[in-house]
């Protein structure tokens, strides 16, 4: 006999102010087998968990359904609820009256009969629901961490330092990521180098870390706690474990000058085909580039690097490989780029002599940069007087509508560091100053006892000095001083562009890879942004840092190490419990089509064969991967002999639904 209870959530008052809770619990007393209907203000409470627990055993129910939020919000802690007081947690359902009804209606009259209707129909659907058991699979206890900059480094150390193995992905030579190009961090000002190199150190001497750089993840196949990943190795033309990075080989190159473009200098500076990105590089690997490399090219080089090789490892008939491995976790920590100036062309970048990124001052300003610290312009001088453009990419509609977070800090950063190197006046053309983490509003304020000025308004162009004669041979800022009411002329000798943080270009095609989502702008997408950030909607793959959005060192950090968190979690038994609601087949009665394999997006139809007494095969069916099957259901809708079902979403309990509106 089914005895089913009822219970109606006021959700505060996000559901009772368009819905009368009362009211409908009285309209669920009336259903047939409905034994029990109840409103409460906060049924997720303890007192709302434990007034669920009594009711299921002063009035024996076999089934509930509570009338909430989102069953991503809180089905689980109910079902816990329900398990506690003696009945299978797959009997209890979550009618989803708050997004689908009280929060898209202003009128109680029209929300309340929908409520009563959603909550009627899930009524029908326990009415024929069956207990089931969840589906135990084993767990891989290894992590995949996509990405080697700060985020990366972290979460990989974190979760090789609790004991299980990492597996580091990163495409670039080198780890580091963006943090290895600063000079300096704000707002202490420690040298990036300095905190950065032991951490990226300890990645490639722990023993539970697997370094694998200029990689890329191809392909991801599998479930939580049981993912295959096929691992591109690009050719690097240089044997990694037989390399010592003594460097013989780039002075011995064919090119007895650097003449290309050097990408960890942003340009700035130039390299050989053949070279170690940074001096910090980890690993201390040389790589040839095959764009540049002569041999690589033209197949005409005397091949002088690999004949200095002290240990033989150059090998230009190196191709790229593959290498599959087991993880059970995946973190993805990509990180960000940042963006073009040129799609503004008002600020003169690549146009005009001494308009630089953030990024290339940052360069310029290392001592390991390629003016050795100095700030210069182009004619060897340094500057007198300088610009700084906040917000390029950032905040304005026409490019990206996002703050970039960032920008404000490392401005007043370089407006110190500039300052005192140059003794130059600076000009700070800001929308608004956002200073919101911790020390940050003490360096804001630093930076003002430094006289650095600021300018309230957005620049709106630069212009060069052939078309401003009276500013001989100075660049000149247009841009409108709200504070003061009226536009105004800057002459400066340089002008920095405080470029914003944009999505990965190839963000996309790793998402699908990885089987998550990105947002409408390109970020990665989390399960819930206060409630989950580090998920995705894809069970054992997390992301962190700025591949998210846009974030500062301790924030990526800090949700890297959230990230270890649950993968260590995860790797904490060695089953894993997912739910059963899976596709079944009846293998009696399938035909062999596999139209259910064409539309599966998760691999999961497997080949059966089926076999006589004598051991040969008489025909081959369908068979569902229970670690596999996300329970979506497209199999079971294009089945042409109906023989598959999903556990806990029938076509009984369907028909029930729809018979019940």
């Amino acid at each position: 006999m089914v005895r089913i209870g009822v219970f109606i959530c006021h959700c505060g008052k996000n559901i009772a102010r368009t819905v009368d809770c009362a009211k409908v619990a009285e309209a669920a007393s009336q259903w047939p087998g409905v034994e029990y209907a109840v409103d409460y203000k906060y049924m997720c409470s303890d007192p709302g968990q434990n007034l669920i627990k009594d009711a299921i055993k002063q009035h024996n129910l076999t089934g509930i359904v509570i009338s909430a939020c989102s069953p991503k919000m809180h089905e689980a802690t109910f079902r816990k609820a329900a398990k506690s007081a003696g009945i299978n947690p797959f009997l209890c359902e979550c009618a989803n009256i708050r997004e689908h009804c009280s929060w898209v209606h202003d009128n109680m009259d029209v929300a309340t009969p929908k409520a009563i209707d959603i909550i009627h129909m899930m009524v029908e659907k326990v009415r024929y629901n069956h207990p089931l058991d969840p589906i135990k699979v084993p767990v891989t206890k290894r992590a995949l961490v996509v990405g080697g900059g700060i985020s990366g480094i972290q979460a990989a150390l974190d979760i090789a330092d609790g004991g299980c193995e990492v597996i580091m992905v990163e495409r670039a030579p080198s780890i580091g990521g963006h943090m290895s190009q600063l000079s300096e961090t704000f707002p202490t000002l420690d040298c990036s180098q300095c905190i950065l190199t032991p951490k990226m150190t300890a990645v490639k001497q722990h023993p539970n870390i697997k370094l694998m750089t200029y990689s890329e993840v191809d392909e991801v196949r599998g479930f939580v706690g049981n993912f295959t990943v096929k691992i591109r190795r690009k050719a690097r033309y240089v044997i990694e474990n037989m390399c010592i990075g003594c460097a013989d080989c780039i002075a011995a190159c064919v090119f007895k000058k650097p003449k290309f473009p050097d990408e960890f200098n942003e340009g700035l500076g130039l390299r050989k085909p053949v070279y170690i990105p940074f001096p910090q590089a980890v690993p201390q690997v040389a790589c040839i580039d095959p764009n540049t490399c002569l041999q690589l090219t033209t197949g005409k080089c005397k091949m002088t690097c690999a004949a200095a090789c002290p240990k033989e490892c150059i090998d230009f008939k190196m191709v790229d490989t593959f290498e599959e491995v087991q993880v059970g976790a995946i973190i993805l920590a990509t990180g960000y780029k940042l963006f073009d100036p040129k799609r503004i062309p008002n600020y003169g970048y690549g146009k005009f002599d001494n308009v630089y990124t953030s990024l290339e001052i940052e360069r310029m300003v290392s001592a390991s940069g390629p003016t050795e610290g100095q700030v210069l312009l182009k004619n060897g001088q340094n500057p007198k007087s300088v610009a700084i453009i906040h917000c390029v990419g950032s905040r304005d509609t026409k490019t990206n509508a996002w703050c970039s977070k960032v920008c404000c800090m490392y401005s007043l950063k370089l407006a110190h560091l500039i300052k005192h190197s140059t003794g130059a006046e600076i000009f700070n053309f800001y929308i608004d100053i956002r200073t919101p983490g911790k020390s940050y509003e003490e360096f804001y304020d630093k930076v003002l006892e430094d006289n650095v000025n600021f300018i309230r308004g957005r620049a709106a162009k630069v212009v060069d000095w052939d078309l401003q004669p009276l500013e001989d041979g100075k660049l000149v800022v247009h841009a409108e001083d709200t504070l003061m009411g009226r536009r105004r002329r800057i002459p400066v000798d340089m002008v920095i562009l405080s470029v914003g943080m944009e999505p990965q270009s190839d963000a996309g095609k790793l998402s699908h890879i990885a089987n998550c989502s990105v947002s409408s702008e390109g970020w990665f997408l989390e399960r819930h942004p206060k409630l989950a950030p580090v998920h995705t909607m894809t069970d054992g793959v997390y992301i962190a840092g700025a591949c998210q959005g846009p974030k500062d060192i301790p924030e990526c950090v800090a949700q890297a190490s959230a990230t270890a968190a649950q993968a260590l979690i995860l790797f904490s038994s060695d089953e894993l419990t997912r739910e059963p609601t899976i596709a079944k087949v009846d293998e009696m009665n399938c035909i062999g089509c596999f139209l259910c394999e064409k539309v599966c997006p998760f691999s999961a139809i497997e080949h059966h064969e089926i076999k006589d007494r004598n051991g040969n095969v008489i025909r081959v069916v369908s068979r569902v991967n229970e670690g596999l099957c996300q329970g979506c259901g497209p199999c079971a809708a294009i089945c042409p002999s109906n023989c598959i079902s999903i556990a806990g979403i029938t076509e009984e309990q369907v028909y029930a639904q729809i018979g019940a509106v």
